[in-house]
């Protein structure tokens, strides 16, 4: 009973008419807080949003688990060493990949070279180059698929001849090799990377181009869910030999990841003092509130109210009144998060893309980011009422009354 009484005196004081200064402070208060909630939402938001788009292409354009040779090791894989890797739990394909570096120009008499990635890939283990886009077409030349980007740099279209140039080391001597390529189409991944540096061909080009230090045994594996990658990897290590090196996209990329938790974690802290001086306009409409509201209280307490009870109702106000604010911010904060990354309003320029690996900024909500800020914003206005409430219990109410 008492805590329901308690409940209905911070509502009625909270949703009852006051002055021009009460009202004024309140709105303060109730805007300030959502202020400084939505700055934290979006900032969490941004920071959950790059951190899984980065993942998700690091994963989506990369193995999940890869397997590689060490230096100088000449080891691959046999029919049942590939068999038990197929039968591993959560794997959904195991291909055979070569890699190699090259210099690109466009058409004939372009002067501009451009640094390249070649991925070769076998005939239609690549989701982004469908296999008659990599054969070679009637008069010889094979087919490669671009990156955007890389593409848009070099001024090509999907017809059009460019030149490569790579080097192989056959023996102690460096050598070099010359081939035309078709432009059979471009692919965009989201990838700064990728988008500006990669093209796709056939396999058994990048062996013909690169020489031996292609034609190491290089295997990926990609899983329903990547998460997973780790345990995948442990298993994959039981099954090949020695002189091979079995790593999974969360170790290759731990230190990256762990520094954007960090940030993401001085980020909150930060962002949190907006909150924090936010709920000074809180303490203010208290001892406001304290002031216009002294010959009620005295009422109140010549009734019989508890001082207890006078302090919950106090709190209770703030906490009211911070949640209002809390919920406006968190709502507006989620729904502009929505805005941005649904129409992708924050585009990055090329330059800057390469920077941060992404040409749009993305935004991602996460409930854990919400709960955390909900609960810091109640806390800190639980604090700022502490020493409102302390000075209006040592009010003398029965003189405050007399005297009204």
């Amino acid at each position: 009973m008492r805590a329901t009484l308690a409940w209905q005196l911070a509502w009625r004081l909270l949703s009852g008419r006051g002055s021009r200064l009460l009202n004024g402070t309140a709105r303060a208060a109730l805007l300030g807080t959502a202020l400084g909630v939505l700055a934290l939402v979006i900032a969490m938001a941004l920071m959950s949003g790059y951190s899984e788009d980065l993942q998700n292409k690091l994963v989506g354009e990369n193995a999940a688990v890869g397997i590689y040779p060490l230096v100088g090791a000449e080891a691959d894989l046999d029919s049942g060493e590939l068999e038990a890797l197929r039968r591993l739990p959560g794997v959904r394909g195991l291909v055979r990949v070569a890699y190699a570096q090259g210099l690109l120009t466009g058409p004939s008499g372009a002067a501009r070279a451009l640094d390249v990635t070649l991925r070769g890939v076998d005939a239609g283990v690549d989701h982004r180059a469908r296999p008659e886009q990599l054969a070679p077409g009637a008069d010889g030349v094979p087919g490669a698929v671009l990156g955007a980007e890389l593409a848009r740099e070099l001024g090509v279209a999907p017809g059009q001849v460019v030149q490569l140039t790579s080097l192989a080391l056959e023996g102690r001597r460096p050598q070099f090799h010359f081939q035309s390529l078709r432009v059979t189409g471009t692919f965009r991944t989201g990838f700064s990377e990728f988008d500006r540096g990669w093209l796709i061909v056939d396999r058994s080009l990048v062996l013909r181009l690169a020489g031996k230090a292609a034609s190491l045994a290089l295997w990926e594996l990609s899983l329903d869910h990547p998460r997973r990658a780790p345990e995948v990897a442990k298993a994959a290590e039981k099954i090949v030999g020695p002189q091979l090196l079995v790593r999974d996209w969360q170790s290759l990329n731990q230190t990256l990841f762990s520094a954007l938790a960090l940030q993401k974690k001085v980020l909150f802290l930060a962002l949190a003092l907006i909150v924090l001086v936010s709920m000074f306009n809180v303490a203010s409409t208290l001892m406001v509130m304290v002031r216009e509201r002294l010959p009620q209280l005295g009422a109140l307490s010549a009734l019989g109210l508890a001082p207890r009870s006078m302090a919950s109702v106090f709190v209770l106000y703030g906490l009211l009144l911070g949640a209002a604010g809390t919920a406006l911010g968190l709502g507006v904060g989620s729904a502009v998060c929505w805005a941005l990354t649904r129409f992708q309003l924050i585009r990055l320029d090329p330059d800057v893309a390469a920077i941060y690996f992404l040409s749009s900024v993305p935004f991602r909500v996460e409930w854990q980011d919400l709960a955390a800020i909900a609960g810091l914003s109640l806390l800190l206005t639980l604090i700022a009422c502490l020493y409102p409430v302390k000075k209006a219990l040592a009010l003398d109410l029965a003189e405050a009354l007399r005297a009204e």
